[in-house]
């Protein structure tokens, strides 16, 4: 293997990795780095070798017992040479004992499940156009934080609050519009701005029509219309829904668990991120 060092990474370079991630095909939102890094600073981690980044990984530990796993990442010429397993380790001492999920690409599922991995099901990327219509929903304010919150951990089954209050959080490149139902909130879609087109998630909504609409009116809060959703295998009339509307899959990941599985609810349509859950 060759000599590499492993440590945390700053935000400048997970800048940098997404950049990486963005020549991979991953199309990352436009200031992701920020939103990642805030969820858990000492989550994200960097291989180098003679000074120079050369491999990445996060393992964000989103609350006392659930950490995510993603942005792992090796550059082609420092394959084949162990660096991606060494940070692998590494990086996965800071879940602890906590419960660890990824969405990993099919063709690794072996390896994963030989770090005491298991599958549970597939997270697809749908992509589509959406009509720009006239805005509707109310926008999530700071006010709503508790009630977002309350919504996303019940439809995961896990609490991640600070990445929630940040990913959240209305600025250029993103919205989060909230589908209310008389005083109460009842569902929630973030979209975001990425390299090509606008990612929505997380889309959290009781029904697939309802999930649809705000959809629409998320990424018409940004006036796009060219639509990615990561919609997991349980939402199963969500995706339906989309493939009439004209979406088409494109990949599909394993989501894949080590550790209790977490119990998620039937109001999780669209997931946040690959990268984070």
């Amino acid at each position: 293997m060759t000599g590499s060092l492993c440590r945390v990474a700053t935000l400048p370079e997970i800048e940098k990795v997404l950049d990486w991630a963005a020549e991979e095909g991953w199309n990352p939102g436009l200031d992701d780095a920020a939103a990642f890094h805030a969820a858990d600073p000492e989550g994200f981690f960097i291989a180098e070798v003679a000074a120079q980044p050369v491999a990445a990984i996060s393992v964000v530990n989103h609350s006392d017992d659930f950490s995510f796993l993603g942005l792992y990442l090796c550059l082609p010429e420092y394959r084949g040479q162990g660096i991606g397993y060494s940070l692998w380790t590494h990086a996965l001492a800071h879940a602890g004992s906590r419960t660890v999920g990824l969405d990993g690409v099919p063709e690794q599922e072996a390896n994963y499940a030989r770090s005491g991995f298991s599958l549970v099901g597939r997270t697809r990327r749908l992509e589509g156009t959406f009509p720009v219509v006239t805005l509707s929903a109310h926008l999530a304010t700071a006010d709503d934080r508790d009630a977002l919150a309350n919504l996303d951990q019940r439809a995961n089954g896990f609490a991640r609050t600070t990445f929630l209050e940040t990913w959240t959080a209305n600025r250029d490149s993103r919205r989060t519009v909230l589908l209310t139902d008389g005083n109460d909130i009842a569902g929630f879609a973030t979209a975001r701005i990425c390299r090509e087109g606008c990612k929505v998630g997380p889309v959290v909504a009781p029904t697939a029509e309802q999930a649809f609409d705000l959809a629409v009116q998320a990424a018409s809060s940004l006036q796009q219309t060219e639509v990615i959703m990561d919609v997991p295998d349980s939402s199963a009339a969500f995706d339906r829904l989309l493939r009439q509307r004209g979406f088409r899959e494109t990949f599909a990941t394993a989501r894949m668990y080590r550790g209790d599985v977490p119990g998620a609810g039937s109001d999780l349509q669209a997931i946040a991120t690959m990268e984070l859950g």
